[in-house]
């Protein structure tokens, strides 16, 4: 039991937030949403406009960061 107590265990490495899987992979999902609603919605032309350059950002993001360690 005192073994147990008395081992430590090796430190995780803190990584940035940029740098983690699981934020970025959420910032992802929600950029290529996003990109769906801007394409899907009648009114403005602008947000029609960019809606394929969101989508592509977030779908890129996507792969690029399921690579990431957890």
């Amino acid at each position: 039991m005192s073994h147990l107590i008395e081992t430590r265990t090796p430190a995780r490495p803190r990584r940035p937030f940029f740098l983690r899987r699981g934020p970025m992979e959420t910032i992802a999902t929600v950029l290529i949403g996003l990109g769906f609603l801007m394409l899907f919605q009648p009114f403005l032309l602008v947000l029609y406009t960019y809606s394929l350059v969101t989508l592509l950002i977030g779908t890129v993001m996507f792969i690029i960061v399921s690579k990431f360690p957890e």
